[in-house]
């Protein structure tokens, strides 16, 4: 015979890891760039927040089109002037990744060996954001 209080407390056990198990894993986001000139400087500023508050966040940025350029070697923000890399390098040290759409590369006639070498290349940005978001569950930020 099955004793009820027993069946009862395992019930509950299973149920409290059930819903606290989500709540330990860290946080995943995918950044989306699509046009560096007016989104790269705000989404590496938020992202070096986002660590500086929730530093086990998994994230990952993913650009196409216009997006990609912030990743060529040798770019600058146009108002600053500074460098986008040292930001770059600095992330990705910090466990970022950041992935560049082998359409567009193909579309600009743009080679790998351009980009930084913190950067990786996805086969479609789009179906990249795709997957991190239905497969992978990240959340989407668009800055």
């Amino acid at each position: 015979m099955i004793d009820p209080v027993k069946s009862l407390r395992l019930a509950l056990v299973a149920l409290f890891v059930g819903l606290a198990a989500p709540a330990l894993a860290a946080d995943k986001v995918v950044y989306h760039i699509d046009d560096a000139a007016h989104q790269a400087v705000k989404a590496l500023r938020n992202i070096r927040n986002h660590l500086d508050v929730a530093a086990d966040t998994k994230i990952t940025v993913v650009t196409h089109a216009d997006g990609v350029d912030f990743l060529l070697d040798g770019a600058k923000d146009p108002k600053s002037g500074a460098e986008y890399a040292p930001l770059v390098s600095a992330l990705k040290n910090s466990g970022v990744t950041f992935e560049v759409c082998e359409i567009t590369l193909k579309r600009r006639n743009l080679n790998k060996d351009k980009f930084v070498m913190d950067a990786d290349f996805t086969p479609s940005g789009v179906v990249r954001l795709t997957q991190l978001q239905a497969q992978d569950h990240f959340a989407y930020i668009k800055p």
